[in-house]
This record gives C-alpha cells, sequence and structure tokens, in this order.
C-alpha cells in the first residue's frame, strides 16, 4: 500500500483526466469529478488505515459516503477499520452492505472471510473463502486457497484442507504456508517421504524457518529415525525460538517442564 507521510500531515496527489485532488491539513479541493474525489478518499483511506490512523481513515470514508453511499469499495474500506478499532458490530455489517451492493467483489469477500476467520466462525470464513477462490480474476486467489485450507483445519477437515493447499501450489510453487501445512498433513497421513518434500521445499523458499517450521522438522526426523537431524531442529528452536509455543510443546514432550 502506497503512502506518502510528511511530519505534520499527509498530502496526497492523484491527476484524473483534467482534474486534480490534493488532501492537505486543510482538506481536498474537487473541480467537477465525484467519482474521481470518491474513489481519491477511499485511497486516502487505505493509506490511513495502513498507517493505524483510524481516524483520518473514517473521515475520509465518510466524506466518500457522501458523494455516493453505494459504493461497496467505500464499506469494505469501513468494515476494515471497525474491525481494527474493535467496533465488530460495525465491522460485520459494514461487509455485508458492500456484498450487498456489490456480490462480485471478491477483495471485499475475502476481507469479510479473513474477519469471520479472525472472530473463529470458521464455518462462515470456509464459505466465504470458497466462493473467493472461484473468481478465477481474483489476484488474491491463491491466499483465498491457502485461508480456504486454514478454514478447513481448524474445521478438522484435513481432506478439505489438503486439497485447498494442493491448488494454491499449482498457482503459487513456493508458497511457505502451503508447503508448510502439506508437509504436516502428509506427515499426519504417516507419508513421510512426500512430508519431507514439502518440508525440503519449504526450507529453500524461506529466510529462516518459522517456529512451526522448525517444529515439522523435528517431526519428521522423528518419524524416519534421523536422530542427527532431530537434534538439530531441536537445537534451532531452542536457541532461536525459545518463548515459542512450539518450543514449550516440545519441552512438554521431553518432560522438560
Amino acid at each position: 500500500m502506497k503512502s506518502v507521510i510528511l511530519s505534520v500531515f499527509v498530502m496526497a496527489t492523484v491527476c484524473l483526466l483534467s482534474s486534480c485532488i490534493t488532501e492537505t491539513v486543510g482538506g481536498i479541493d474537487n473541480e467537477g469529478d465525484p467519482q474521481a474525489a470518491l474513489e481519491r478518499r477511499v485511497e486516502l483511506a487505505r493509506q490511513y488505515i495502513g498507517r493505524g490512523d483510524w481516524e483520518n481513515a473514517k473521515r475520509n470514508l465518510e466524506l466518500a459516503n457522501n458523494i455516493d453511499a453505494g459504493n461497496a469499495s467505500v464499506h469494505e474500506a469501513f468494515g476494515l477499520v471497525y474491525q481494527s478499532t474493535g467496533e465488530y458490530e460495525r465491522a460485520e455489517e459494514s461487509f455485508k452492505r458492500a456484498l450487498r451492493i456489490d456480490p462480485k467483489l471478491s477483495r471485499a469477500r475475502n476481507n469479510y472471510a479473513a474477519f469471520l476467520f479472525f472472530l473463529g466462525r470458521y464455518q462462515e470464513a470456509e464459505q466465504e473463502f470458497a466462493i473467493v477462490a472461484e473468481d478465477s480474476l481474483y489476484s488474491g486467489r491463491p491466499l483465498a486457497y491457502i485461508n480456504l485450507g486454514m478454514s478447513r483445519l481448524n474445521l478438522g477437515n484435513g481432506a478439505g484442507a489438503e486439497d485447498a493447499f494442493s491448488r494454491a501450489l499449482r498457482m503459487d510453487r513456493r508458497n511457505p504456508i502451503a508447503l508448510l501445512e502439506m508437509g504436516y498433513l502428509r506427515l499426519a497421513a504417516e507419508d513421510v517421504a512426500n512430508a519431507e518434500s514439502y518440508y525440503g521445499i519449504y526450507r529453500t523458499v524461506v529466510p529462516r524457518q518459522s517456529p512451526r517450521g522448525f517444529m515439522l522438522g523435528v517431526d519428521i526426523s522423528r518419524a524416519s529415525g534421523d536422530k542427527d537431524a532431530q537434534s538439530s531442529y531441536e537445537l534451532a528452536l531452542r536457541n532461536l525460538y525459545p518463548d515459542s509455543q512450539e518450543y514449550r510443546a516440545l519441552q512438554a514432550q521431553q518432560g522438560l517442564q
């Protein structure tokens, strides 16, 4: 998300056809193009959201809403703001309104699904991510499949999760999340060879493994009987992530609490 941040205020300028919109402390000068003004207000709001400046984000969205109360992108952005400020009822209302206005706005549906996932409403999130993932024109489709897989994991649907992660990898062969989760799923199915294969690729695409990554290495090496590799992963987990949930789980396994 692009933003230009000055020490005291934000100044953003966009030229569309013959009109130019500028925001300074004093506000925006709009000369005859309401749609351009609306789009600029939404863009500014997204910049403020990226900075965690919820009040200025709301201000710009309210001004955009005054221009066109039926714009789906405005209500989607309101949803993001309200979610971030803990106003969950308003967030859900805003996301739903955006989708009523434009049911095909996959970005809004994806953000609504992520909101549902955040609240632990995995069944609803899974349904929404499934719709997003079917949009072949959506640029975030690989991530939608990953989110679909994570929703299914939380629902205990390992086969469905594996299908979603496999689809994500067909679109993005080096996605570390999908590779890691496929490694865990294959290991759970006692398919150690393929678990090792996914894990091997995962290690090549991340600059540094996550705690969950090292834990998979521990589990795979234990399953394959490679004690040297197991000790190496355990040591790395202890040295790099001593406060992680994974290291605590390892300690519990070893009876070292």
